[in-house]
């Protein structure tokens, strides 16, 4: 009895698992017809082939599970897939040394036909439709299969046999099973169309917020300039008004360039060059090129300086441009003043940059939507800048480990991993060399 349990077991596992690979594999396939068809196809003979190798003894008698992958395969796959299952089918048995081969063959040619109508009618039906279907599918195919085979072999006694009602009972419970797995394909099926729904919803709304922030951020500086330049329009204005007008003007416009900028960078984040770069240096040129504009700040910049050489893979212009996007941040988080404070080193072996500030902080709320799309804690501040040095650090296998508390300023941890840094570099290597890239 232990062992008639596991060998049903066995079988349930292998009919189990075609709903399981059914759905992983064909999920991405489903447009290309004939691969599909192939998978389908092998999903459900390994299955078949399965069920057939590790048969149930019962009072004599041999039963198995190998019409149920049959009968889901024919449905799902077609009738190409149907016959080529029939076929598998055929020569595995004859493989395992059956008798009667030809008079299996006659049985199992007029289950073909009437698979063959069901198929045309199968994909239009409702999910109940379908389960119904399918178990009247199975039983056909066994009932017809079975009564066939006997009548051929002269075995029609076999029917008033005492161990008849124990295999119609089985083929009922089978038929009733294949109903179930029915349900679950179904069931993955459509949780796979409403999940490329949902997918498919995200990325309008993600399209139509952004290009209504950007429409936004933009409309406001053109708004400023048609405004002024009305403004220079009229007569009698002086030399000094129109210098100052001129002057926001081109402001204006240069930030509306800026914005353009930063969204063009967060649509291609990749990196154009992969070189090496000394994040040491990188550092330093970031404090000097921000060194006036901190001044104005009346911020001081540290710069913790590093004697060992620690080197990472990218873009060195897009790596630059992220550091000094979160610099200027910090920076601007501290409008009384303070210390801009920013560190290299190595955890272990992975090379590691801290930016701190003395600034106004970060709530834990704001914390949590800093680097999303169009958030800014600045009244001006579109958050493309912040979003897109995230999304350049990303791209260079780095991680970014944001901490802040109000009043007491905010600090970016930012990491790069080592070892994808070689491959990344190993992977560039191979390709051909249209353009040759410095190494700072």
């Amino acid at each position: 009895m232990v062992a008639i349990y596991k060998d049903f077991t066995l079988n349930f596992f292998y009919i189990f698992f075609i709903p399981a690979v059914f759905f992983v594999i064909t999920r991405r396939i489903r447009d290309r017809k004939w691969l599909y068809r192939i998978s389908i196809c092998v999903i459900y003979a390994v299955s078949l082939v399965s069920s057939m190798s590790l048969p149930v003894t019962i009072n004599g008698l041999i039963y198995d599970f190998r019409a149920i992958p049959l009968t889901l395969g024919s449905l799902y796959g077609g009738v190409p897939v149907s016959i080529v299952l029939c076929l598998i089918l055929i020569v595995y048995r004859h493989i395992m040394g059956n008798v009667n081969q030809l008079e299996y063959i006659l049985s199992i040619l007029p289950t073909l036909l009437i698979v063959a109508w069901i198929i045309s009618k199968y994909a239009a039906m409702t999910v109940g439709q379908k389960v119904l279907t399918s178990m009247a599918t199975y039983f056909i195919i066994r009932m017809l299969t079975l009564a066939t085979y006997q009548l051929l072999t002269d075995n029609a006694e076999f029917f008033m046999n005492p161990s008849f009602p124990w295999t119609l009972t089985l083929i009922v419970l089978q038929s009733l099973l294949t109903g179930a797995f029915t349900y679950l394909l179904e069931f993955m099926e459509r949780l796979l169309r409403f999940q490329e729904e949902i997918r498919k919803t995200e990325k309008m709304k993600l399209v139509t917020s952004i290009a209504a922030s950007v429409a936004h951020e933009v409309r406001n500086p053109l708004t400023t300039v048609r405004g002024f330049i009305q403004l220079l329009g009229k007569e009698g204005l002086s030399q000094r008004n129109r210098s100052y007008y001129q002057k926001i003007c081109l402001e204006e416009l240069d930030r509306a360039q800026q914005i353009i900028s930063d969204y063009l960078t967060l649509a291609k984040p990749d990196p154009e060059r992969i070189e090496s770069i000394d994040i040491v240096t990188e550092i330093r040129y970031a404090a000097n090129v921000l060194s006036s504009y901190a001044n104005m700040q009346n911020v001081r910049i540290d710069v913790e300086r590093c004697e060992q050489d620690i080197q990472i893979v990218g873009d060195q212009t897009k790596f630059r441009q992220a550091l000094i996007n979160l610099c200027k941040n910090s920076i601007e988080a501290m409008p009384e003043g303070g210390t801009l404070t920013l560190e290299t080193g190595l955890d272990k072996i992975n090379p590691v940059i801290y930016i701190k500030d003395t600034g106004v902080g970060m709530t834990k709320e704001q914390l949590n939507r800093l680097g999303t799309p169009f958030y800014s804690t600045k009244e001006k501040g579109t958050g493309l800048g912040t979003m897109v040095a995230f999304s350049i650090i990303r791209t260079m296998a780095g991680e970014i480990e944001t901490t802040s508390e109000l009043g007491k300023g905010t600090a970016f941890r930012i990491s790069f991993s080592r070892s994808s840094s070689k491959a990344i570099l190993a992977s560039t290597a191979q390709q051909p060399k249209k353009e040759t890239s410095e190494t700072s």
